[in-house]
Formats: C-alpha cells, sequence, structure tokens
C-alpha cells in the first residue's frame, strides 16, 4: 500500500499544512474500517474468470489457510491467465504475502484447492512447485548472499537442477540477459545497490526456468530510479518471455499501473477485482490505498 497521508505531515512543516489537508487524513484503523465495507459484495467467481478471458493458468478456490491453526485466508479464489499479471493490494494485515505464501508452500492449507494448468498442487512442497509446477517465489526480505558472488548467488538457483552443469548453463543464459549483472559476476553481491540487488533476486529465480514467478513487493526499500528498472524488467519477462505474474504491492498505484489484474483484499478476504485500470479509476480504492 503506499505510504499513509498522514506520513506528508513530516516531509514539512506543520505551517505549509492547512486544516483542510488534515480533514483527508485517513489513519491505518480507520482505512481497515473503511476497507471493511468494500467487502460486502465479493466478486463472483464468473466475474474473476471474465477477468482472465481465456483458461486460467494458476487458480485457487476456497482457499483457507494460515499459519499452525490460526486461519488468514477466508474462502479465497484466485484466476490469472498465461503470459497475464495479477497484482494484489490492501491494507497492512489484509494476508496479502500470505496469499503468495500458500500457492508455495509455506501456510498451513485447511481447506480448498490450487492448481496450475488443472492439476492440484495444493499440497505439495515448496522444491516440488519449484521444479515440477514451475512455480517460483522472489522473497519480500533481501534474500541475497552478501559474502558470495553474483555467480554463486546464480548458482544457488539451481540447486534443484539435476546436474551442476545444467545450473552452470542456466546462470550463464541469464547473465547474457543482464549486462548489469554479467559486468560484474566476480563482485562480492554485497557491493551492489539495492536495485541490483533485486535484479539479482528476481533473476536467481529464473535459473529453474519457472511458468509463474510469485513476487513480494518488488519495490520495496528502493529508489524510484530503481523502482521503474525492476518493473521495466518485470514487463519484459510478462510479455517477451510469457511468464505468467502474481504480485503484491505496497505501491498500489504502482502495481495496478503494471498488472492486467488487480484484487483488493481486506481481512483475509477477496473484497475487489477487477482489471488494473477498473481499480486505478475507483475512487474507493483511490481514497483508501492510492492516496487520493
Amino acid at each position: 500500500m503506499d505510504e499513509k497521508k498522514e506520513q506528508t505531515a513530516s516531509k514539512g512543516d506543520i505551517g505549509d499544512l492547512s486544516l483542510n489537508d488534515f480533514d483527508t487524513v485517513l489513519s491505518v484503523d480507520e482505512v481497515a474500517r473503511e476497507a471493511d465495507k468494500l467487502a460486502a459484495e465479493a466478486p463472483s467467481r464468473q466475474r474473476l474468470s471474465e477477468l482472465v478471458g481465456k483458461e486460467a493458468l494458476l487458480t485457487i478456490e476456497g482457499l483457507r489457510a494460515g499459519y499452525g491453526k490460526m486461519e488468514i485466508l477466508h474462502e479465497f479464489d484466485l484466476q490469472v491467465g498465461v503470459e497475464q499479471s495479477l497484482c494484489i493490494i490492501g491494507p497492512n494485515g489484509a494476508g496479502k504475502s500470505t496469499v503468495l505464501h500458500s500457492i508455495y508452500g509455506f501456510t498451513n492449507i485447511m481447506a480448498g484447492d490450487i492448481k496450475i494448468g488443472g492439476s492440484d498442487i495444493t499440497r505439495m512442497s515448496p522444491n516440488e512447485k519449484l521444479k515440477r509446477a514451475g512455480i517460483a517465489y522472489i522473497l519480500q526480505d533481501n534474500s541475497v548472499f552478501p559474502d558470495m558472488t553474483v555467480e554463486e548467488n546464480m548458482l544457488m538457483g539451481g540447486f534443484l537442477k539435476d546436474k551442476p552443469s545444467q545450473a552452470w548453463e542456466a546462470a550463464e543464459n541469464v547473465l547474457q540477459k543482464y549486462t548489469r549483472l554479467s559486468e560484474r559476476r566476480k563482485q562480492k553481491a554485497g557491493v551492489l545497490s539495492g536495485g541490483e540487488r533485486r535484479l539479482l533476486e528476481i533473476s536467481r529465480a529464473l535459473i529453474m526456468e519457472p511458468e509463474v514467478l510469485l513476487i513480494d513487493e518488488p519495490s520495496i526499500g528502493l529508489e524510484p530510479r530503481f523502482i521503474q528498472m525492476v518493473f521495466e524488467i518485470l514487463d519484459d519477462l510478462q510479455n517477451k518471455e510469457g511468464k505468467t505474474i502474481v504480485m503484491v504491492e505496497q505501491n498500489a498505484k504502482k502495481g495496478l499501473e503494471f498488472a492486467d489484474i488487480g484484487y483488493v483484499l481486506v481481512s483475509g478476504y477477496l473484497a475487489m477485482a477487477g482489471t488494473g485500470d477498473e481499480l486505478l479509476e475507483n475512487p474507493e480504492v483511490g481514497r483508501l490505498f492510492l492516496g487520493g
């Protein structure tokens, strides 16, 4: 979600703000309460299918999932097609990252099904989902190994390859795509900029040649110029290499501008779904999540 409006007061003198500015401020609790109202009429599976417009590649139906005995997602549905991108937005604590965790096998699945191309992958382990189902997960947290070289980090992405030589070949193919990394392949990853580290994380995920990329907060902690670079890379992966992308993005405006499909998640429920453009133009989404 975008930076909260109340944070704007810290960017300049209070004296520069009028009373009208404070009239529009929404607290985190207020956003959550208002967002709950949006969930009164959840989108139907038919609506989700219409947004895909073709046969879905990744589908979730009736998912109840969480951690231990705590249920975070409630009867959650999702559909996204081949070469499509889907961005999930919503207030803090809505369960956005839990969707990605559940797809990849990091949560306790209490009910529901997750399928790729019609094949049930609900109970597969993360390793099976990477190697057999073609799903790669790019973590929100910095997952680069700083004391290893760029090249060594890349090879770590091929740990499930049958032979080391296959990992080397795949790493070489990916490095040839990104000269920014190939030129620094022998340098330790710890010296890379934030944007370069994010590029390394994305590149490493490509070693297993996945069909589906799960990306948690691609822009988090990055300067604007690097945010643009990362989204250009994702656009290339979707539109030139045919990847399907499911992302969670705190910069809701940027995520919805990029994505074909947008979901609004509230308190573990799917509250709204539309094209990225439709949600960008929705006044309630704008007021609660886009800062205007």
